[in-house]
């Protein structure tokens, strides 16, 4: 995969010599968190409370509850109840300032900022960066760091790195997984003997009854656009009242599309409010999304990106799917 940033690197000593001298330190998911934002940033929190280190995690949004399960969880915080200065505030899974929300403001009063992050379209945002774009989940870079602080992986924090990495890489199914992926988890399952079949039912199996309906809401509204190689899937707010779904429940959803037949690249579409729209971005080789998402004012990975357009729900949608077009008729199929 070719790395359109030459400035990203994997780069742990430069966090760590961060963390060294830092007592006090916030650590930042990023908005509508999932399994590997969150997973990364609560086994960092714990291996560097094993350093003696004072940590808060924040997060805008609500911890998912597939993933409340994991040690720590519920010590997330929102931005307004964070202490006047911390000594470091680090992003963890972040493609830029602007996806952590109202927790962006932390790394603007921290005394310094780092990040830990694996999207090829991450600008370098903060002082010390550790960004491999080539590496599967962001779990795996807070594996190299903890590794390089002397921390010991406990089963608690394996257990948020292995959470980490399996949701990211689709349960080791997604075209990012790689060896090092594969390496690692079997690492932490013969390490810490995980509670595998356990974890993934939550992680992968189990659905609340609002999500359930959610699913079935959206598969009726799915249409196709391109000949059928541009799925596209389109919630209201209403067709979320009517099934109880919060935000969290969109997660996964925009895979329904992409796994049609035929399909090239899938939409999700949410309507936020009558000029907010917020899309979720799929696509299979040698298609990419990360540019359409970054025209738009978003980010992430080639294959799975996202962002928020300021525009009606059909209106948003009829722009994404032209840039989806271009994006097609400028690829190599």
């Amino acid at each position: 995969m070719e790395r359109k940033n030459t400035k990203l690197k994997r780069n742990p000593e430069a966090v760590a010599q961060a963390i060294l001298p830092a007592k006090t330190i916030a650590l930042c998911s990023h908005v509508n968190p999932d399994g590997d934002t969150i997973g990364s940033t609560l086994a960092l929190r714990l291996g560097l409370q094993q350093l003696g280190k004072q940590v808060d995690v924040f997060c805008q949004d609500k911890i998912p509850d597939n993933l409340s399960f994991m040690a720590g969880a519920d010590a997330y915080l929102t931005a307004e109840k964070a202490a006047p200065r911390y000594d470091l505030a680090i992003a963890v899974d972040a493609a830029d300032g602007a996806r952590l929300g109202t927790s962006e403001v932390l790394l603007k009063c921290a005394d310094h900022t780092a990040q830990v992050d694996h999207h090829g379209t991450n600008p370098c945002y903060a002082e010390s960066n550790d960004i491999d774009p080539d590496a599967s989940a962001t779990a795996l870079l807070i594996r190299e760091l903890l590794d390089l602080l002397h921390v010991t992986i406990t089963r608690e924090i394996a257990i948020c790195l292995y959470c980490g990495i399996s949701t990211d890489t689709g349960n080791f199914v997604f075209t990012n997984t790689t060896p090092e992926a594969f390496r690692t988890a079997a690492d932490l399952l013969e390490m810490c003997d995980l509670p595998l079949a356990k974890m993934n039912r939550i992680l992968f199996q189990q659905r609340s009854k609002a999500q359930t309906l959610l699913i079935g809401r959206a598969l009726d509204t799915m249409t196709f656009e391109a000949g059928g190689r541009i799925a596209v899937i389109a919630l209201t707010q209403k067709d979320m009242e009517d099934c109880g779904a919060l935000p969290e429940h969109t997660e996964t959803i925009v895979n329904y599309g992409l796994n049609v037949e035929g399909a090239k690249f899938a939409v999700m579409a949410r309507e936020l409010d009558s000029e907010h729209t917020k899309f979720s971005l799929r696509a299979v080789e040698p298609y990419t999304v990360d540019n359409v998402a970054k025209m738009m004012g978003g980010g992430g990975h080639e294959l799975a990106a996202g962002c928020t357009v300021n525009a009606p729900l059909q209106a948003a949608v009829s722009r994404i799917v032209a840039a989806m077009k271009d994006e097609m008729n400028g690829a190599t199929a």
